[in-house]
């Protein structure tokens, strides 16, 4: 049997989970400082990666923003296939969602209505919405700001299909090499292989979610990652490129068929404020 939503009542859902991806980082990346901390070997960068975690702690215990920048709102929606919508236009309605967190939330509004003219919306909208089908009839809502920082420096090829896995691992460590510091690390590496040039970043964005820790269930994939953590950690970035260990604290492939002529590479880094917050209706 359909199940018939009201758009509005995706508004305050969307509000909230703004506020709460901007004020508290999650369980899981937490974890993953507090024991990069362990791992870090620069004094530097122990001190660093302390100062966040306080930071976290603070943002969390005041509900205030754990960064400054928050970015340009990612919403994610999987909505089930028997759900039916009323009420205003779905898109409509998750800008208003957006609209109301940052407003109420008193978080930076950073999107410019056009890329050039560079004049300011004033209220963090339009978000980069991304509704996807799946099967029943329940909505889950993913909202995911993303800071500018690292979202600058992610980037995309094409490689010829014989330079292989050597060629992928070879292009993922250059683009983390060129960000240096100012990805703001420790980061996650989100990575994308195959598809077309949308599919791929698309990929790449969505590797961010994965919680850190879980790998590939592709066997060659969750290889990559863990040699590509090795590799990446090597390069002495460390955190906020203040000198260490730990630059990544975790490598996520996600990948999809391509053409035979193809091979696409898509790297999308996540800051130290991995922000992420999700609920279901």
């Amino acid at each position: 049997m359909t199940r018939v939503i009201d758009t509005s009542e995706l508004i305050p859902v969307i509000a909230d989970l703004c506020k709460k991806a901007c004020y508290e980082l999650g369980d899981n990346f937490v974890c993953a400082l507090k024991k990069a901390l362990v791992k870090e070997e620069s004094p530097y960068g122990r001190d660093t990666i302390s100062l966040l975690i306080d930071n976290a702690e603070y943002a969390k215990r005041e509900q205030i923003a754990c960064c400054h920048d928050t970015g340009t709102t990612v919403v994610i929606m999987d909505i089930g296939q028997e759900v039916a919508w009323t009420g205003m236009p779905l898109g409509e309605a998750v800008n208003a969602g957006v609209r109301k967190g940052y407003e109420e939330g008193y978080l930076r509004k950073s999107m410019v209505r056009d890329p050039l003219a560079r004049v300011n919306t004033g209220d963090n909208t339009p978000c980069v919405f991304h509704p996807e089908i799946v099967p029943g009839d329940k909505v889950k809502i993913t909202v995911m700001p993303k800071g500018g920082g690292s979202e600058n420096m992610g980037a995309f090829t094409t490689l010829v299909p014989a330079q292989g896995e050597q060629g992928v691992k070879d292009f993922i460590v250059k683009v983390v090499e060129a960000a240096g510091g100012k990805a703001c690390p420790p980061m996650i590496v989100g990575v994308g292989v195959g598809g077309t040039m949308d599919k791929c970043t698309w990929l790449a964005k969505k590797a961010l979610l994965r919680p850190i820790g879980e790998r590939s269930e592709t066997p060659h994939y969750a290889r990559m990652e863990d040699e590509l953590m090795e590799r990446i950690n090597d390069l002495g970035i460390g955190p906020l490129g203040m000198g260490g260990r730990m630059t990544a604290l975790d490598v996520h492939i996600e990948y999809f068929p391509c053409h035979i002529t193809s091979l696409p590479v898509a790297v999308n880094l996540q800051c130290h404020a991995a922000r992420c917050a999700e609920a279901e209706i």
